[in-house]
C-alpha cells in the first residue's frame, strides 16, 4: 500500500473515532431542577364547565441518571410511589399561606416513569411538563413550590413558581 494511502486512512480513522467517542458528562448525582414556566389556558369540561390547565413546564438534570419510578404493584398515596412533590400556597390579605393537604381533594405528587439511558454517560437532562386542572377551585392566586427524589433518594433543590391568578 502506498504511504499516502496508509496515512489517508490513518486520518479517517482518527477523525471518525473523535466523532464518535463523545465526552463523557459530569454532573452531580443529586439532581437539580430549574422553573421554567407555567401558563394558563381556558378550558371546557365534558359536561360545557369552563376552567383553565395549568402547563407547568421545568428543567431538571442528574448526574447518575436515576431519576423516575418503575410502575408499582398498587399505587396508594405512599410517598414512595411519588418522586415529584408540589405544596401548594394560596394568597390571603396579601401574604401567601400553605393549603394543608388535608383541604385538598387530591395529593399533589406525582410519578415521573423510569428513565434509563443505555451507555457510559448516565447523566440525564431533560424538560417535565406538568398538567393542572382548575375548574371548581377555590383560590383566586396561588403558587406552587415543588421538588424531585431520584431513585437513590436524593433530593432536588425547591423552585418556585411566580405568583398565579387563576380566575381574574
Amino acid at each position: 500500500m502506498k504511504p499516502f494511502v496508509k496515512i489517508l486512512i490513518l486520518i479517517i480513522t482518527v477523525l471518525l473515532s473523535g466523532l464518535s467517542c463523545q465526552k463523557i458528562e459530569s454532573l452531580p448525582e443529586i439532581p437539580s431542577i430549574s422553573f421554567k414556566s407555567f401558563i394558563l389556558i381556558d378550558t371546557t369540561d365534558v359536561l360545557g364547565n369552563e376552567g383553565k390547565i395549568g402547563e407547568l413546564t421545568f428543567d431538571f438534570e442528574d448526574g447518575d441518571g436515576d431519576i423516575g419510578l418503575t410502575q408499582p404493584d398498587n399505587l396508594s398515596a405512599d410517598s414512595s410511589n411519588f418522586n415529584l412533590f408540589f405544596t401548594l400556597f394560596s394568597k390571603t390579605d396579601g401574604e401567601f399561606i400553605e393549603v394543608s393537604e388535608d383541604d385538598l381533594e387530591t395529593p399533589l405528587n406525582y410519578r415521573i416513569p423510569y428513565i434509563k439511558k443505555e451507555g457510559q454517560n448516565k447523566a440525564l437532562k431533560g424538560e417535565i411538563q406538568i398538567d393542572f386542572i382548575y375548574l371548581l377551585f377555590e383560590y383566586d392566586t396561588i403558587k406552587y413550590s415543588f421538588f424531585i427524589v431520584d431513585r437513590a433518594l436524593h433530593k432536588s433543590n425547591i423552585e418556585t413558581t411566580p405568583e398565579i391568578a387563576i380566575f381574574q
